[in-house]
């Protein structure tokens, strides 16, 4: 049955594993391999993956990486970071990744997300927007390159574009949420959520499962993503690499109104 998605989304910085808050200040984590193997032994539900030096560099895909993260992980895998042409696409899923995400080509060629989509099928074809407050009105607005860049588009207009090039699956990350640790922003996901079917997954803000908890109980199914809560623990933010068991999200899902999964 359809159920609510709990994914931890890693961070490569420099080729370590990292975290952010607000999209700077990167704080060096570990070693991603070893946090896929330990999420492995979680059974977490999905693992999301975004390169975040790529794009703003102008490099490829570092697909030797890609394929070492493909092999160790037993869960379905989303990578984002660098993706321009739809060779890529078929390079990235030939390695065993189920979803490859794209953000500014989204922008600057929607057409490739059309031509994905007839390629490797709208499921594997993922658009994250990273969303952030901008201007004296401090209005919604579409930001790139790890939010340096500023593009002008308000994110509920361009979700329905990407809806009607056959994108398979939105996530919205919120810049201004980003390891604040203070719960979503359930403002920006209603905004979104009332204009699109296709699947959500939203990233930004979780500090606890008690965040998480009251995403699903808002939004029913939808993907809840966060990076700090599955990396840190505790107030002083010890590292350490972490994922609620199978009794404590069946517990979750229950208090949040969702029937139990099988």
């Amino acid at each position: 049955m359809l159920r609510p998605r709990l994914i931890p989304c890693l961070l490569i910085h420099n080729g370590g594993l990292v975290k952010t808050v607000r999209f700077g200040e990167p704080k060096y984590v570990g070693d991603p391999i070893n946090a896929v193997r330990i999420y492995n032994e979680k059974e977490v539900d999905e693992l999301v993956v975004l390169d975040i030096d790529a794009t703003v560099n102008g490099v490829e895909p570092d697909y030797r990486m890609i394929s070492h993260l493909a092999a160790e992980c037993r869960m379905p895998l989303c990578y984002g970071g660098g993706v321009r042409t739809i060779d890529q696409f078929d390079r990235i899923i030939s390695l065993g990744v189920e979803k490859v995400a794209i953000s500014a080509t989204a922008i600057e060629n929607q057409q490739l997300i059309t031509d994905a989509a007839r390629r490797i099928g709208s499921q594997s074809v993922v658009v994250v927007l990273d969303v952030k407050k901008t201007g004296l009105l401090r209005h919604y607005e579409v930001v790139t390159h790890n939010g340096m860049r500023r593009t002008g588009l308000n994110p509920v207009d361009f979700v329905r574009q990407l809806a009607d090039a056959g994108a398979g699956e939105i996530v919205v990350n919120s810049v201004d949420f980003d390891g604040e640790l203070k719960g979503y922003d359930f403002q920006l996901i209603d905004s979104i959520r009332k204009v699109v079917t296709l699947p959500l997954t939203v990233l930004g803000g979780a500090g606890s499962l008690e965040d998480i908890e009251a995403l699903v109980k808002r939004y029913g199914i939808i993907g809840a993503a966060a990076g700090s809560i599955f990396v840190f623990k505790g107030k002083y933010r010890a590292v350490l690499i972490n994922y609620p068991n199978r009794k404590e999200k069946v517990a979750l899902y229950q208090r949040a109104g969702f029937q139990l999964y099988s």
